[in-house]
């Protein structure tokens, strides 16, 4: 029986992995993504091998100077060379990112399980506090919730966490609500389970699916926003080489010094584009009904 079992489970693995490589086969977009972010990852791990410059050190004499070989991007106002700290702020956004979708989806989940499972009283006071804050501009609310908690990267992170946790809370309740009435949570039931042993061992990992590719997707949305707080001088700060601040300090030489904002720009939108892509595949895969 064991053996049977087992077998099962192989033929399982071996076909999900099929299904996954045709899939990425075939669907150029989402091996650029892979690839893409992949990229971005080790560029920001590998940072102090592959950075020719310390990306705080200064030198007046070389400021704004335009890309060369001694200078791949081109230098900024203090002499600093772009590359090398683009190259460091891969690892700011992308710590942001992850740190974002993480936290937001850990508390999403927790809040929204809650909600679908009890139901009544519980449900409909914690999807009213839901709605409230997704009735407003995701931009905006963050905007709001920054400038009470206080100028600074870690305090933005926060403000975008809040407003990121109704969308899992949202997403998880929905899939509370459907899976709960199955017939083996049920049993689960039946044999005298916890609510918490049920949503853990037999609800949960039937929300992996939908939660990997919301959170794959929010990662993009992430940098996004984190990056347009920094833009406007609510997040990261001088001297950190972090993407939005080079860009809100590279506006004043946009027309002469176009590099100088042109770079952090570019690596920005391809980083989003990279999460959103790898986002859109993922749900391919995963997806049970993609394969028809």
């Amino acid at each position: 029986m064991t053996e049977v079992k087992e077998g099962g489970l192989r033929e399982e693995r071996e076909t999900f992995l099929k299904k996954s490589l045709d899939i990425l086969l075939k669907n150029k977009l989402t091996l650029a993504g892979m690839v893409i972010v992949a990229v971005i990852i080790l560029l920001g791990l590998l940072a102090p091998l592959i950075s020719p410059w310390d990306p705080n050190l200064m030198n007046v004499s070389g400021r704004l100077a335009a890309p060369s070989l001694h200078h791949l991007f081109g230098t900024d106002e203090m002499g600093r060379d772009i590359f090398s700290r683009i190259l460091y702020g891969a690892r700011i956004s992308i710590a942001v990112g992850l740190s974002i979708v993480i936290i937001a989806a850990v508390i999403g989940v927790a809040i929204g399980s809650v909600s679908g499972y009890c139901g009544g009283r519980v449900d409909r006071a914690i999807m009213a506090v839901t709605d409230m804050v997704l009735s407003f501009p995701s931009m905006v609310l963050a905007l709001a919730l920054t400038a009470a908690l206080g100028v600074g990267l870690f305090n933005t992170m926060l403000a975008v966490c809040i407003v990121r946790i109704p969308l899992y809370v949202r997403l998880m309740r929905g899939q509370v609500l459907s899976l709960k009435e199955e017939p083996y949570v049920k049993a689960a039931k039946t044999f005298g389970a916890s609510p918490f042993w049920i949503v853990v061992h037999h609800i949960l990992p039937n929300c992996l699916s939908p939660l990997m590719v919301q959170m794959t997707l929010g990662i993009g949305d992430a940098i996004l926003i984190a990056s347009s707080m920094s833009f406007i001088g609510l997040g990261a700060q001088p001297p950190m080489p972090e993407w939005g601040a080079m860009i809100s300090t590279a506006r004043v030489y946009a027309i002469d010094q176009w590099w100088y904002a042109a770079f952090p720009g570019i690596f920005i939108l391809v980083t989003v584009m990279g999460f959103n892509l790898l986002g859109d595949g993922l749900r391919d895969i995963l997806d049970p009904r993609s394969g028809e």
